[in-house]
């Protein structure tokens, strides 16, 4: 049976500001009503697989189960990274997490933020490889190249074996334009997709023989690892031990029986801001569009509004993006450059480097509406069936002004509940947590105020919930 390992870490800084280092692009909604890791997951819907199994960050682990919850997709378990090691390491875990099972299934090795429009063309391509995977083969996806193209790895394509595969002749590193363009030129280069398919058994065979190191330390932390909910928390110390290598370096590059499926099913690894207008539906000039835009004399840009109205008079070939807290505005011939505007921010330790002003919880969100001197104003939604951690603070004061919904609010020793329109005071120092016993989502306005209102002013009292 086909088990899929969906890799979902990563923390993308060229699709800033949407995407931030503790919600990446993986986890957007960039081209369609999903995101690009539940369109991953629906992409299987034609092929006979095995719940997946999905590979995080350990800091995006809620985001993961709320979005798969959301879609109503099953897994095989969440493995959390407690750091990036790259590819190598990470498909060793999934392939030892499989085998621990009893079985020995063929992996289907993809990343969560590609786009594939042509899901007929993907699922051939899927079930072409299948058939080398299962004869021990370690098969590798290359995309049939539209132009020159040097942001990307090439695969030359060596002998011609039965069905549409190729055995591989060489894995090129990303080529200057000129080499790029002969590459195209000359045919029997795809760009290297960071796509897939082998038996668990044989990458860990072939991993054995050439990095062990790397296969040692994904067993340590394996052994030691232990399940929390829907997830699989490795041993941190000996994961940390572990070198950091990608597939390509650690096996394919040196294994015997790699072999390549030309992919031909307009596939992107939308890796900046251009490649997204590229991929995305168009006016009649040339304008991507998403959100409350108006436009006059405008033409081939790519206008993004998540909260606001854009209004763009007289542009061409730029990219505006606009979020609760930032604003992006580029050439699109410099979007590359973007990942230095994060630079910037990460070195002013600001935080719309690391994460929306909306913050994301298992229980539900909380979005800074406004702050000053002593004061901020907070709009939290709690989920049916949701309730926060017990937590204490010692620096600030809080009132809860429910707007929707019923609260029962626990405090201290006693627990009472609020109605729309009316409120609570919360004292500093008291141990306290809300909950949402009803049927829809509870709404509340917070007003937080004293010396120090940062996030780390919190004392966790029980784990019931998740806190802020």
């Amino acid at each position: 049976m086909l088990l899929p390992v969906v890799m979902a870490g990563g923390s993308g800084t060229r699709l800033w500001p949407l995407s931030r280092t503790l919600y990446p692009k993986q986890f957007l909604s960039l081209n369609s009503s999903l995101t690009m890791l539940q369109e991953t997951l629906h992409r299987l819907g034609e092929v006979e697989h095995c719940p997946a199994l999905i590979i995080c960050n350990e800091s995006h682990r809620f985001i993961v189960a709320e979005q798969l919850r959301k879609e109503g997709l099953a897994h095989s378990g969440i493995l959390l990274e407690p750091t990036g090691r790259n590819t190598a390491p990470a498909v060793a875990l999934a392939a030892l997490q499989a085998i621990k099972t009893g079985d020995d299934p063929v992996l289907l090795v993809l990343a969560a933020d590609h786009e594939i429009q042509d899901e007929a063309s993907f699922t051939r391509a899927v079930l072409e490889a299948q058939k080398f995977a299962e004869s021990g083969k370690l098969v590798t996806f290359g995309i049939v190249p539209s132009a020159p193209e040097t942001g990307y790895g090439y695969i030359k394509a060596g002998e011609k074996l039965d069905g549409e595969g190729f055995k591989v002749a060489a894995f090129v590193e990303k080529p200057e334009i000129t080499l790029a363009t002969k590459y195209v030129q000359d045919g029997g280069y795809l760009w290297n997709s960071g796509m897939f398919m082998f038996k668990a058994s044989v990458f860990l065979d072939e991993l054995k023989k050439f990095r062990p190191d790397i296969l040692c330390a994904c067993q340590r932390s394996l052994e030691n690892a232990r399940p929390d909910l829907d997830f699989i928390r490795l041993d941190d110390e000996a994961f940390y031990c572990c070198p950091e290598e990608s597939i390509d370096y650690a096996v394919m590059e040196k294994t015997e029986q790699a072999v390549v499926v030309p992919l031909d099913a307009k596939w992107s690894d939308v890796g900046s801001w251009s490649a997204l207008w590229e991929i995305s539906q168009k006016d009649d000039n040339g304008n991507a569009i998403r959100g409350d835009v108006l436009l006059e004399d405008a033409s081939d840009s790519y206008l993004y509004s998540q909260h606001r109205l854009i209004g763009a008079v007289g542009v061409k070939d730029l990219v505006v993006v606009e979020t609760k807290d930032a604003v992006l505005v580029a050439h699109k011939d410099k979007v590359q450059q973007v990942k230095n505007i994060v630079l910037q921010l990460k070195k002013a330790k600001r935080s719309e480097y690391l994460q929306h002003r909306e913050i994301f919880r298992p229980w539900g969100s909380h979005d800074t509406i406004a702050e000053g001197e002593r004061y901020q104003v907070k709009h939290v939604i709690v989920l049916p069936g949701q309730i926060t951690a017990k937590q204490i603070h010692y620096h600030r004061t809080e009132h809860w002004v429910v707007v929707s919904g019923t609260a029962k609010v626990h405090l201290e020793d006693k627990t009472y509940l609020v109605s729309e329109n009316e409120s609570t005071y919360i004292p500093v120092g008291v141990p306290h947590a809300i909950e949402n016993p009803g049927k829809i989502p509870l709404a509340i306005i917070e007003v937080r105020s004293g010396v120090y209102l940062e996030e780390d002013d919190v004392i966790r009292v029980s784990s019931a919930g998740v806190g802020y």
